[in-house]
């Protein structure tokens, strides 16, 4: 499985981010998809996921700001970033195949894509 992450970039605090992960098969609709973002010197850590069911889960440091959604007939799936602060810097990486109950990350990534939160 490939994923393609778009939709990085520079933006103010405060300001919307959408970011898009395109997967080569018909997976969005089967696989739990999951976005994770890794700051320097931090570890990778689970932002919002989407199971097959449509469940969803946020973590905590996103949760009312972050919207994870998913368009089957394009295989893709969505971040939405709103109210970004500068803490949000890092790079965001799509993550395929993980556990129904989103409580693990799958066997597939993509290369990441850098979002900057900067005035």
């Amino acid at each position: 499985v490939q994923l393609a992450e778009s939709g990085g970039g520079l933006v103010q605090p405060g300001g919307s981010l959408r970011l898009s992960c395109t997967a080569s098969g018909d997976i969005a609709s089967s696989y739990t998809m999951a976005w994770y973002r890794q700051a320097p010197g931090k570890q990778r850590e689970l932002l919002a996921a989407i199971n097959r069911h449509g469940t969803t889960k946020y973590a905590d440091s996103v949760l009312g700001r972050f919207t994870v959604s998913r368009e089957n007939a394009k295989n893709t799936v969505y971040l939405q970033m709103n109210s970004l602060k500068p803490e949000d810097t890092a790079v965001y990486y799509c993550n395929a195949g993980g556990p129904v109950a989103m409580s693990a990350p799958g066997g597939s990534w993509g290369q990441g894509t850098q979002v900057t939160v900067s005035s």
